[in-house]
């Protein structure tokens, strides 16, 4: 998230919008400062906290805990009314959830979450043509791409309120994996990117669709790790209950290819550089645990499960060799 701050590898410097406000407003005059993820605690003291994401995913560490059940999908398997709106704000390509005024929210619950979350907003992380780019690894390896449906705690009205507390976000993290076929289910998102190619541009999506299809196949949803941390752009708040699906989503080698090859880093220079490698690499764990849920294959005494082999599928071959 963190508004106006524009950060990724491809583009290794900070663009900080000059005057009030800090919205990151398109066209806005900017300071441009180098500062990749490890400068980031000078910008703002909280990225050098204790609880930050994104972490290693160490299965040989994992705790169960039975209290992680099923989560509780509100409005997923539904079309809201309305419109989504697809924007490039810079960092990332995120998709706005916000619902019509008296409109059902699209929310979780359940699964040990202390209370109900309504969705905001989903994003992505991916790498380059040469390199995987999801933000958590597992067992220290890195897939291709991530999503992060961002979820705030409903009894709390603003997201700056909400960043104030521990339990004030739930994010639910997915990792994808290259598979032969396309998955249709990012046809409206992959289409909107031709129109976002730059920082600041956004779109209307002509529908917008059942959420819950973005996800792994739900009979794989109660399979998830679960830890405290942070948001993985400044302003870092440590406010995040996170929840990564133990599954990742297949997408062809060209739906993946569309992310790297047509959105782009705001212009700093002659001309905009591509949004690659736009992830924030895995922070120290220090004195937290990350837990498995009830139904996870993957939990500690079992650092070779069945399913590893699928997890490092995409890592044996990139999605293209060329740079």
């Amino acid at each position: 998230m963190g508004q106006g701050l524009w950060w990724g590898r491809g583009c290794p410097w900070l663009c900080v919008p000059l005057g009030g406000g800090g919205g990151g407003t398109a066209g806005a005059p900017t300071a441009v400062l180098p500062a990749g993820p490890s400068h980031w605690k000078e910008l703002k003291a909280t990225c050098g906290g204790d609880k930050q994401s994104p972490v290693n995913i160490d299965r040989r560490w994992l705790q169960r805990d039975g209290g992680l059940g099923d989560i509780i999908f509100e409005g997923y398997d539904q079309a809201p009314p309305g419109k989504w709106r697809l924007l490039n704000d810079g960092h990332t390509v995120m998709l706005s959830l916000e619902s019509e005024p008296g409109a059902e929210h699209i929310a979780i619950s359940g699964g040990g979450l202390p209370g109900r979350y309504r969705a905001l907003q989903l994003h992505f992380h991916w790498g380059s043509p040469s390199r995987n780019g999801s933000e958590h690894t597992v067992d220290g390896q890195q897939l291709p791409m991530e999503l992060h449906i961002v979820h705030i705690n409903v009894k709390y009205r603003t997201l700056g309120e909400a960043k104030g507390h521990p339990s004030g976000l739930a994010v639910l993290g997915c990792f994808f994996q290259v598979s032969e076929a396309a998955n249709s289910n990012y046809n409206t998102i992959i289409g909107g990117l031709r129109n976002i190619s730059h920082a600041g541009q956004a779109v209307d999506l002509a529908s917008t669709f059942r959420l819950g299809t973005l996800l792994p196949h739900i009979a794989q949803l109660s399979r998830y790790y679960r830890y405290q941390g942070s948001l993985t752009t400044p302003d870092c708040s440590e406010a995040v209950i996170w929840t990564v699906f133990e599954e990742p989503v297949g997408i062809s080698r060209e739906q993946l290819q569309a992310f790297v090859s047509t959105v782009h880093f705001p212009a700093s220079g002659a001309a905009p550089l591509k949004m690659t490698n736009n992830f924030r690499p895995p922070q120290p764990l220090r004195s937290r645990k990350v837990f498995s849920s009830r139904d996870a294959t993957a939990s500690c005494g079992c650092p070779r499960c069945p399913f590893a082999p699928l997890l490092l599928l995409p890592l044996l071959g990139p999605f293209s060799s060329s740079p």
